[in-house]
């Protein structure tokens, strides 16, 4: 039986010891050929790999065991299965070679494998960073510790911050696979909200992992130092206790030191435009509303990197813009050099389209996981960092200077390791790096020697073969071999009669014999130990290669930066020169002027349609705040979102889609756009309008850019007018916020906020219109305007034809009688609002609800459905006036009036 089908009774104990220790995990257990789970894992891992669930003999208690596994050689595949899927892997290894073992296989967990510390480059997002975070919430401080680690690429954060707003921010931009937080917060009432917010593995540490003191003697031991001043966050309590507690969580799952972490960068979210959470999801910059895919975002369509370590920078650049104008314009600069220099930037792509991602290849190198072949990639992005930095040689911007000096200085460390690998490494290594191949021939005598023995022994079992042959007369005598009786000879039934004396049986077979001589098995063991001494040596060079790379983590992390940026500003040069953008002007300035804006996604999805491109001007000395009103679907919401867009990319050091481009550096761009339930928190579209409102008016300064399509939809019309309107008062207030601010509204009584407030102006969409059809002209203009054309909008969207006549006839009754939506006809004194709102009094959805007559509730009544005909009615029809006598007339007279329930005098 093979190991597979029998294992030593003392297997599960084995195992059973080993899940003691990682409950918490899916345990796969290295046996043979195979990474085997037992118990409730095995049912797991069979349900959602999707494999066989066998058992294997009974335990103690004469139950079957149920047992799944999978190969070892397809071990990453179904690990990213499990993974993906949210579940924690420990990975068990045989820690001592079979043969030679002494009984049970010592066996040991080596890593455990969760969503937040995967670093296989086949099962990663490329271009998106693999963030792992930690939580630490300091109630006296009211402050958050926010520790963030990419154990794949070595990049280590921290900070802290103030308030949930922010929290939330930091977490949609890094959007984590796994958070870890302390049990004790678990108790609040935020952890609930984060763990159905996030949607991505939780984990609880122990309270003690995020005191202070532990977390920061975790820090110090792993940098080697007697401080965190150096990283400067000594003195940052919650955001020590988070990197503690994170760094804690990374060496118990790596089962060894993660030395690829060379720093611990402090950051502020003061440094960068902090995007909340709503503006990110509204202005779809890395995730799409409709299916949080990257299809159709701005990530998308400005990706155009060649590296990944240049996509993963683009997609920080776009969620982190700059808030200093001269780093902006430095980056611009080098954007519009690339730009004109066309031969330059077609070298630089050129040479960086053949860069592997280094930032993930040195930190498989520095964990002791890398192949061969991952060891080859990095020697040929070694190699091609030369012809990119000689392409910067003759570059005259700061940036590129900068970026060609740093890459100078870094090839007298990476172009020895280059040749260190390209002398050393098999040009064509397996996958593993235990079954040899892998030292190049003319590397080290040792292995040649050995190889040589291989070699010239296979070549003698060859000969022997046909020496064989000849001696004996059996023409189909063949020398073979397996992994239980080494190397034998076959000699089929037919010829038994002819199988000379010295020859000894070994083995029998259905239709043929096997026999060895002793001359076989003396060749045997000096080819089989020549071949297991290469593997071990080789494996052992192997290893002393790998670790001589890894010494230089540091300065290998500093080139894949490098190669990051130089990427992004090609990238940003080529989208340019490929959709037309132009260079914007960035300055401190209060102003935002664009001329012929487009959107910069809208324009590439419908491009045979056409964009019609628009202008705008706004500012904080005589155009604050923009009331823009038009139709359903005549462009208003792309425009809004084109403004931000056009103003995000300037400050990231994008040219922009227009004509031309001035953007006053903004601190915040917020935006409120659309609501739908949150059923989850039990919210409704209101409450979340309003929580999204709040946000703003709460957080926006004089310098911020603020987006609001839509107010006060989610109630009725006029709680919804009298909030809108409150809103845009009191972002005009210099005093409360004084903001740049873009309206759309549907609110067409907004429009009088220009008469009262100077900084307000009307704008309105464009709309040709005749006898036939309406066409929206999608320009933006200046004035207001009171038609919204819902009736119009209703008929493109497909709305039945008897639908939309009836709404005709409906709104022809409803403008003639300009009735109310209570169905009083308007009457310019009565009820009038008494806020100190100029609204046009005629307009019907301002009347409150009131309970008058029934003759006025059926004045809607008539106005809204085929007309009901009234008792009164009726009888005053049936009635003949030639019958009736003057006193019969009086008498009914007041009759009709008691039944109209009106008063007599």
């Amino acid at each position: 039986m093979t190991s597979r089908e029998k294992q030593s009774p003392s297997l599960m104990d084995q195992y059973n010891t080993l899940k003691r220790r990682h409950g918490d995990a899916v345990l796969l257990c290295r046996v043979g050929d195979f990474y085997e789970a037992f118990n409730e894992d095995a049912e797991l891992i069979s349900r959602v790999l999707g494999i066989a669930l066998t058992g294997r003999d009974k335990d103690k208690n004469g139950n079957r065991v149920p047992m799944s596994g999978v190969p070892h050689h397809s071990l990453d595949s179904h690990l990213y299965k499990l993974v993906k899927a949210g579940y924690k892997v420990a990975i068990c290894e045989q820690m001592e070679d079979a043969k030679k073992a002494k009984g049970l296989v010592k066996r040991d967990v080596v890593r455990v494998v969760t969503p937040g510390t995967v670093t296989d480059l086949n099962v990663l997002d490329q271009k998106a960073n693999n963030y792992l975070c930690a939580i630490h919430y300091q109630k006296r401080s009211s402050t958050f510790g926010f520790a963030v680690v990419d154990l794949s690429t070595g990049e280590f954060s921290v900070t802290e911050l103030e308030g949930e707003s922010k929290l939330w921010a930091e977490i949609s931009r890094t959007a984590p696979r796994e958070c870890l937080f302390s049990e004790d917060f678990a108790n609040d009432a935020l952890f609930e909200q984060i763990r159905i917010d996030l949607g991505t593995t939780i984990n609880l540490l122990p309270d003690w992992r995020f005191s202070h003191d532990t977390a920061r003697m975790e820090l110090l031991d792993h940098f080697g130092t007697t401080s965190l001043d150096g990283f400067g966050c000594e003195h940052l309590l919650s955001a020590t206790c988070a990197a503690g507690a994170l760094m804690h969580y990374l060496l118990e799952t790596q089962k060894r030191e993660v030395e690829h972490l060379t720093t611990l960068k402090t950051y502020s979210t003061a440094s960068f435009m902090v995007l909340d959470a709503d503006t990110q999801r509204n202005l779809e910059l890395t995730k799409s509303m409709r299916d949080r895919t990257e299809k159709g975002t701005l990530l998308e369509i400005i990706d155009n990197t060649v590296t990944s370590m240049g996509g993963r920078r683009l997609r920080q650049w776009i969620l982190q813009p700059l808030l200093e104008v001269d780093l902006v314009n430095t980056r611009l600069d080098a954007v519009e050099e690339l730009k004109n220099q066309i031969h330059l930037q077609e070298e630089l792509r050129e040479a960086l389209n053949q860069i592997y991602d280094i930032e993930r290849l040195i930190t498989r190198i520095s964990l002791g996981v890398s192949n061969g072949r991952e060891m080859l990639s990095l020697k040929v992005s070694f190699q091609m960092v030369k012809p990119a930095q000689q392409s910067l040689a003759e570059s005259q911007s700061t940036l590129l200077q900068t970026l060609n000096e740093a890459l100078i200085e870094a090839a007298q460390v990476i172009d020895p390791l280059a040749n260190l690998i390209e002398e050393a490494i098999h040009p064509e290594p397996p996958n593993t790096i235990t079954e040899g191949n892998l030292i190049k021939d003319g590397y080290n005598a040792e292995v040649d020697e050995l190889r040589q023995m291989t070699t010239s022994g296979k070549n003698w079992i060859a000969e022997l073969q046909q020496r064989e042959r000849d001696r004996t007369g059996i023409t189909s005598l063949k020398v073979g071999f397996n992994q239980v009786f080494g190397y034998y000879i076959d000699v089929t039934k037919t010829n038994l009669d002819l199988v000379p004396e010295d020859y000894i049986r070994k083995q029998t077979l259905v239709n043929s014999e096997r026999y060895v001589t002793t001359e076989l098995k003396e060749y045997e063991s000096k080819i089989l130990n020549a071949e297991e001494k290469a593997q071990a040596l080789e494996y052992d060079l192997f290893c002393q290669i790998r670790a001589q790379v890894a010494e230089e983590t540091e300065v290998t992390q500093k080139v894949a930066t490098i190669i990051a940026t130089i990427d992004c500003l090609a990238n940003f040069a080529y989208v340019a020169s490929k959709f037309d953008y132009t260079k914007p002007v960035i300055d401190d300035s209060s102003e935002i002027v664009i001329k012929n804006g487009r959107h910069p996604v809208v324009e590439q999805l419908f491009q045979e349609e056409g964009f019609v491109p628009n202008d705008v001007t706004i500012n904080c000395v005589d155009q604050m705040l923009h009331v823009i009103t038009g139709p359903n679907m005549s462009g208003k919401s792309t425009f809004l979102r084109q403004v931000a867009l056009i103003t995000l990319l300037g400050q990231i050091g994008s040219f922009v889609p227009a004509s031309a481009a001035k953007v006053g550096l903004v601190d915040r761009i917020f935006t409120r756009v659309g609501a739908s339930d949150n059923l989850v928190k039990g919210q409704s579209t209101f409450l979340v309008e309003m929580n999204e409102t709040a946000n703003i008016l709460n957080n926006a300064t004089h310098r911020s850019l603020i987006i609001l399509d839509e107010i006060g939809r989610g109630t009725s019309t006029f709680d919804g007018i009298s909030i809108a309107w409150a809103v845009a008062e009191y972002i005009l207030d210099q005093k409360a916020i004084g903001a740049k601010t873009l309206f759309a509204t549907h609110y067409h009584e907004l429009i009088e906020l220009a008469g009262k407030y100077p900084l307000a102006k009307n704008y309105n969409v464009a709309v040709h219109e005749d006898s036939q059809q309406i066409t929206f002209l999608r320009r933006i203009v200046e004035g207001g305007t009171d038609q919204s054309y819902g009736i119009h909008v209703a008929k493109l969207a497909g709305l039945p034809r008897s639908v939309t006549d009836r709404a005709h006839q409906i709104l022809e009754g409803l403008e003639q009688h300009h009735l109310s939506i209570d169905g009083e006809a308007s009457d310019e004194k009565a009820d009038a609002p008494k806020a100190d709102v100029p609204i046009p009094p005629k307009n019907p959805r301002l009347r409150r609800s009131s309970t008058k007559s029934t003759f006025q509730t059926d004045a809607l009544q008539m106005a809204l459905f085929k007309p009901k005909t009234h008792p009164i009615v009726e009888q005053l029809q049936n009635l003949d006036l030639n019958q009736l006598a003057p006193l019969d007339a009086l008498n009914l007279l007041y009759e009709l009036k008691n039944k109209a329930d009106l008063p007599t005098k």
